[in-house]
Formats: structure tokens, C-alpha cells, sequence
């Protein structure tokens, strides 16, 4: 049995290796805050939001658009998801209470276990049955519509029947029929359990043969009450003759729960996507299902697209912006210092993971092509330990993104803050220019956000058709409005605005 309610064709892997890039990708685009929000202190489903989106930048159209309509059905029907979620929780609680410690290393023990666990499975399975019968005509993805009919196909009352009788027989409340070989020795080999003769005699005929027939089998014998190695002797032949048996039923119910399991692990996603969801509907931002586009295409379209990190820490709506970049692949931010560009260029990230892993943005309109590689490089803090300096550490970092990136280069993402601007304007220009003319050249979208004014005023004079200019807004007071415009590089970042901020306390005081 699978779920497949993340892929159409094959299971979510919960351990797949993540990309090499993923400690960048967590700090830069904040992404603690948003698994935080999503899992809601449950460290599972922060490990299963945390794989999901990291492992989620290659994934294909189709993919997206088969987990959003999943994540639809479980939005309109919240109660019921976590209803489910709940029977596969509660099923492998029942695989943790049926452990036998020290004895589980014996055939008996290991089939008296399964039986035990297997018996409970039954009960949540029919749970699951039930509802399958009962509501899966109120879900609409391919999703759910194949997963419920797996269930009422697979889960049939034959099936159910099937499994009862098995149940009821490997509990040997008649004993055991074994045959053997003598082996080199005389000892016993090839042992096989062997099904008892059906008796179709009523059980008060059987009853009263064994007590007035008295004659006994040629070859049976009878144990002394206090015999205890002979009592041990045939414990182990008895667990040498149920041994294939009980590994097999212990496979049986192995395979039952990777089912729940792997349940419980895509549910869980959805689980967090609706978190997230009633989070952000409750501070009244825009959310929106994108539009994904195949990655031989170069787009990013959206409105009121905001940083959904900042929504969450200040718990109330924030600025967003707007963008109509089509056939573009060069984004160069400038502006105001503390305008919004960073912010912005967090916001971009942040939305294309969330698309590319299945779920709504944060936007009230969003459309992007897919990519297979999401890289960022931002500045760094000064570090006391580095042994170089800053632009040999930034130089060392672009070297390691451009090896991360070769196999799929023309279909990345890089997003730039502040790059190369360790050193004076005119060298960190030319740096960056000639990195990003050999990344333009091999396709990749660059968006860089910067206060070089040599670097983006150069762009901007090649009239380049596939790059858009924008600039933080600065109204004529000074104040920052926090919008991106379209517009040409400026010369100045207005830092003044942000002594005059800081200061003015002092001078107000004479200081």
C-alpha cells in the first residue's frame, strides 16, 4: 500500500540528502522562522516541513500542481486530515507498546508480538476504510481520489476475513503439527509448520472420544510436570518450527506500518501547510496558489509579494510589491538604505521554495518559472576567525556556488546582497561584473541587490532587453515607504536620512 500524496508515482523520502547549499539557503532566507511556524513545536513536523522545502528545488510542474491541489482538499477539509493523522499516530503507538525486550530475538516472542501488533492494525485500517467509504467523494485531487480507492480496494472484507482466520490459526490453541528431517547426527533439520487437519466432527463428539478412547499414538510421549529441560527441549523445537512463520508475519506487519508511517510523513506536511495557512489568514495577509512555469521560461510575476519571515515575526501585514518581469533574467535592486531591498530579495526566495515545494505564497498573485538550483550569496559579518579577508571569504563562496551549481547551471537562481563590496567601489564593481556576465551568459537569473552605483549604472546604460532596474522608494521628506519601483540606478543610498535619524535626539538636546 502507498500514500503518494506528495509524489504521483513514488513514496516522500524523509531522509533524502538535501542540497549543499541548505545552511545558506537557512540563513539567509531566515528559514527557521518559517519551519518554527509551520510545525507548531512539534519537532516532526519540523523535520518534515524543514526536508520538504529544502529537497524541493527541482521538482517539476506537475509535482507542484499535484501537491497544491492536495493541499487544497486539506484545507477544505482540515478536521478530517488530522483525523487520519491521528489513526497513523495512533497505530505505531501500537507497534511501541508490544515490545518484548530481551525475548523479541525468539520465534515465539516474535510471532506472539506481531500477532499482537498486527491485531491492532486491523482496527485502524478499518478505521481508514471507513472513512474512505464515507467521504472520499468530498476530495477532489488526484491525490486523494487515489488514495482512497486504494484503500477500499485493498482494504476489502475478504481481505480483513483473511487476515482474522490467519490471526485465529497462528495462535496454535491446538497445538502445533511440525515435520522434520534427521540430519547428519540424528539431529533434526528442515523444520516446517504444517497446517492441522480441519476436523469436521462437532466438538462434543470430539469431547467424549477423548475420553473413552484411551488408546494413545505409537510415537507420542508425555512430559513429567517438574521436567524442565524436556519442557525447554520442545520450546525449541516448537520455535525452530514456527520460525519461518513468525518472520513472515513479522514482515507482514512491517510492511503495515512503513504504510502509516510513510501516512503519517506526507500528512504531515499538509499539516504544517495548514498551520502556516490559518497563521498568516489570521493577520489578514494575502495568500495565493502560483502559477509555476516551466523552466526553459524566464518569469516572475506577482502582486503585493511580501517576506512572509517578517509577517510572522511582527504578527501583523506588512509592505508587499509588485513585479511584472517577463522574459527577464537580470534583477538589479538599489536605493534607499534600509528601503526594503533586502527584504524584497528574501521575499523572492521565500516564495519560490514555498511554490516549488507544493504550497500558497505569500502574494496575492505569484508566477515563476521552476528552477533546479536556488543559490544566495549575502555579506557576512565580520568574523574573528577567518584567516583571510572579507573578499577572499566572499571570492571563496562564489567559487563553491558556481561548483554547486555546474550540473544545472542555466536553470539557477542567484540572489546577491550585497556582494563584493568588501573592497573599494571600483574593484568590487568589476568583480561583479565579470561574474555576472558569465552567469547571464550561461542562463542563469540573477537578482542583485547592491550600492555600487559604478556596477548597476553600467547595466542600466547596455539597455540590456532581459533585466529590469528597481529602486527602494524614498518619498521627498526622507521617509521609506518600502516599495521597489521601476527606475534608474541613483547615485546616493540617502544615508543621511539615517544620521540625521540617529542624531537628532542629540542635537534636539544641543548635544
Amino acid at each position: 500500500m502507498k500514500a503518494l500524496l506528495m509524489y504521483k508515482d513514488r513514496d516522500f523520502d524523509l531522509h533524502q540528502t538535501l542540497p549543499m547549499n541548505e545552511q545558506a539557503l537557512t540563513q539567509d532566507l531566515e528559514l527557521t522562522t518559517l519551519f518554527t511556524a509551520m510545525a507548531l513545536e512539534d519537532k516532526f513536523l519540523f523535520d518534515v516541513t524543514r526536508q520538504a522545502i529544502l529537497s524541493s528545488v527541482g521538482n517539476d510542474v506537475d509535482t507542484i500542481l499535484y501537491r497544491q491541489s492536495v493541499l487544497k482538499d486539506c484545507l477544505k477539509h482540515p478536521e478530517l486530515i488530522k483525523r487520519i493523522y491521528a489513526i497513523t499516530l495512533r497505530s505505531m503507538e501500537l507497534e511501541k507498546k508490544a515490545y518484548y525486550g530481551f525475548f523479541s530475538k525468539y520465534p515465539a516472542a516474535i510471532l506472539s508480538r506481531s500477532i499482537e501488533v498486527l491485531q491492532g492494525f486491523v482496527g485502524t485500517l478499518k478505521e481508514l476504510r471507513s472513512i474512505a467509504e464515507l467521504q472520499a467523494d468530498k476530495f477532489e485531487s488526484d491525490g486523494f481520489v487515489t488514495f482512497f480507492a486504494m484503500l477500499r480496494t485493498e482494504l476489502s472484507d475478504d481481505y480483513f476475513a483473511e487476515i482474522q482466520e490467519h490471526l485465529k490459526t497462528l495462535k496454535f490453541r491446538d497445538g502445533v503439527l511440525i515435520s522434520a528431517q534427521l540430519d547428519d547426527g540424528n539431529k533434526g533439520a528442515h523444520y516446517i509448520l504444517r497446517e492441522l487437519p480441519r476436523s469436521t466432527e462437532w466438538w462434543i463428539t470430539r469431547l467424549l472420544k477423548q475420553i473413552f478412547i484411551r488408546k494413545k499414538s505409537a510415537y507420542s510421549f508425555t512430559l513429567a510436570d517438574r521436567d524442565e529441560n524436556g519442557a525447554r527441549a520442545l520450546s525449541e523445537l516448537r520455535d525452530r518450527g514456527i520460525n519461518l512463520v513468525a518472520n513472515a508475519l513479522a514482515q507482514s506487519t512491517d510492511h503495515i506500518l512503513s504504510f502509516f508511517c510513510l501516512l503519517q510523513t506526507e500528512l504531515a506536511f499538509y499539516i504544517a501547510c495548514s498551520n502556516l495557512h490559518a497563521n498568516l489568514t489570521q493577520q489578514q495577509e494575502p495568500i495565493c496558489f502560483p502559477v509555476p512555469k516551466d523552466k526553459q521560461e524566464r518569469k516572475h510575476a506577482f502582486t503585493e509579494l511580501y517576506d512572509v519571515c517578517l509577517a510572522l515575526q511582527m504578527g501583523h501585514r506588512i509592505v508587499g510589491n509588485d513585479l511584472n518581469a517577463e522574459n527577464k533574467n537580470l534583477v538589479i535592486i538599489t536605493g534607499a538604505n534600509q528601503g526594503g531591498k533586502s527584504t524584497f530579495l528574501r521575499s523572492l526566495g521565500l516564495s519560490q521554495l514555498m511554490m516549488q515545494c507544493g504550497m500558497f505564497v505569500a502574494a496575492e498573485s505569484f508566477s515563476a518559472n521552476v528552477c533546479d538550483g536556488l543559490f544566495t550569496h549575502y555579506k557576512r559579518e565580520e568574523d574573528a576567525t577567518m584567516k583571510s579577508g572579507k573578499l577572499d571569504e566572499e571570492l571563496a563562496r562564489m567559487s563553491d556556488i558556481v561548483d554547486q551549481a555546474a550540473p544545472h547551471t542555466a536553470d539557477s537562481l542567484m540572489l546577491f546582497n550585497e556582494s563584493f563590496a568588501a573592497t573599494n567601489e571600483r574593484e568590487g564593481s568589476q568583480i561583479a561584473t565579470q561574474i555576472m556576465n558569465a552567469l547571464l551568459e550561461r542562463g542563469v537569473t540573477i537578482v542583485f541587490v547592491t550600492h555600487m552605483y559604478e556596477l548597476s549604472h553600467a547595466f542600466y546604460e547596455r539597455k540590456m532587453p532581459n533585466a529590469v532596474f528597481l529602486r527602494a522608494e524614498r518619498q521627498s521628506g526622507g521617509t521609506r515607504t518600502f516599495k521597489l519601483i521601476e527606475g534608474e540606478p541613483l547615485k546616493t543610498g540617502y544615508g543621511e536620512d539615517l544620521y540625521k535619524e540617529i542624531f537628532k535626539d542629540k542635537e534636539a538636546l544641543g548635544g
